[in-house]
């Protein structure tokens, strides 16, 4: 059984393409429409990348590979992705 780990272990990864910690921010799943922030994801993290899938419904909503070099991010599972509310 492959290990996981919570959606702060692509805080580094999605920091490297956006230029910002969106770990805190709300994501929203496509398939089943859960809430939640990124950090709340269940992450399965490979040599060939990472996969982050709704801790409700286990759709795929983030997914992170490097390929020559260079961080490559698909969000195709995320309706939405929103600031976290100011507090």
């Amino acid at each position: 059984m492959m290990q996981h780990v919570d959606g702060n272990a692509l805080a580094g990864d999605l920091a490297d393409l956006f230029g910002v910690d969106l770990t805190a921010m709300i994501a929203s799943c496509a398939h089943c429409g859960a809430r939640g922030p990124v950090a709340g994801l269940v992450v399965f993290r490979t040599a060939m990348g990472s996969v982050g899938r709704c801790a409700h419904c286990d759709a795929v909503l983030v997914v992170v590979v490097e390929h020559e070099g260079r961080a490559r991010a698909s969000l195709g599972g995320l309706r939405a992705l929103e600031a976290a509310p100011v507090q």
